[in-house]
């Protein structure tokens, strides 16, 4: 078990978050129940995997959580690219936040590398 403050990767995905949550507010309202909670809860569930993988007790376990992660990661960029194309995000807030969200895909690569070869 580890503390997942500590982690970079969890610091930075947690910190995307809160932006994904601040772009979304500006959402249309009838998107609510939409790509609106579909982006958060993506988003959400990067920081939140990391979060409890490192509360397992054996690196497989942290791993298999990593990868859950990871795929949130991808259905997240999925709904950005999604949310941009739709015309609800401007491309300056998508390339920066894309760009975030590509570093943190490849920390948590890195990651699961060093939890496997342990």
């Amino acid at each position: 078990m580890q503390d997942f403050r500590k982690l970079v990767v969890w610091q930075q995905s947690h910190q995307l978050t809160l932006d994904i949550y601040k772009m979304a507010s500006h959402f249309p309202k009838e998107e609510l129940y939409g790509l609106t909670s579909q982006i958060k809860r993506a988003a959400a569930s990067v920081p939140a995997n990391i979060a409890e993988g490192c509360g397992r007790e054996t690196n497989g376990e942290l791993t298999r959580f990593l990868y859950i992660a990871m795929g949130s990661a991808s259905e997240l960029e999925y709904h950005l690219l999604l949310a941009h194309d739709l015309g609800f995000v401007e491309a300056k807030s998508y390339d920066q936040l894309n760009i975030e969200l590509i570093k943190i895909r490849r920390m948590l690569n890195n990651f699961i590398q060093k939890t496997k070869n342990q």
